[in-house]
């Protein structure tokens, strides 16, 4: 039998030493994170409601446009999980939607004549929140989303599908907002706390 030789052993301890280091690393790291669910029982802000009823206590203030009105009924919707406005808000919702239409291809139909055969509906929402109680702004921000469209030759068929276009903008544009303004809260709260 011979005896292991020291510089061998030497260098297995400080490899273990460093595989030790990492690993308590990692686990700090691991430990710092804060991803939760975001329809979860813990509150969003520093009030003790859950998140899911934080965000239902959010009233929205009338929009004048129809693409306004539908992304203005899908986060009430989304807010209160299908249970409508709040009969008491603890937030206020001021929501401004605009609507560009553009044609993204055409096709030559004569010699002095373009048809489109595609387009894109976009709908950027602003918005900003603010506490009932004390009239203050606790979050403002804006988000876009596009949706495409073919245009048949038919002009019933095309009005259509730029309007089935506008839906699916404006509950995409909905849903955008929605994760926004709760990740506001969130944000709200550690400043707030």
């Amino acid at each position: 039998m011979s005896l292991p030789e020291p510089e061998k052993t030497e260098l297995s301890r400080l490899l273990r030493r460093i595989a030790l280091a990492g690993l308590v690393g990692s686990l700090a790291l691991v430990s710092a994170c804060t991803v939760r669910p975001l329809y979860s029982s813990a509150p969003l802000s520093g009030s003790q409601a859950s998140a899911s009823a934080e965000l239902a206590s959010i009233a929205i203030k009338p929009v004048g446009s129809r693409s306004g009105q539908q992304v203005r009924n899908n986060l009430i919707f989304g807010f209160g999980r299908g249970a409508g406005e709040p009969a008491s808000p603890a937030y206020s919702l001021t929501l401004g939607v605009s609507e560009a239409v553009e044609s993204a291809a055409l096709v030559q139909v004569g010699t002095d004549q373009d048809e489109p055969t595609a387009g894109s509906v976009t709908l950027t929402g602003t918005y900003t929140l603010a506490d009932v109680k004390t009239g203050a702004v606790i979050a403002s921000g804006k988000r876009s989303i596009t949706s495409s469209f073919d245009r048949p030759r038919q002009e019933f068929a095309a009005y259509r599908a730029q309007i089935d276009a506008e839906n699916r903008a404006a509950r995409e544009l909905a849903e955008a907002l929605q994760l926004s303004i709760a990740q506001d809260l969130v944000r709200h709260s550690k400043t707030a706390g």
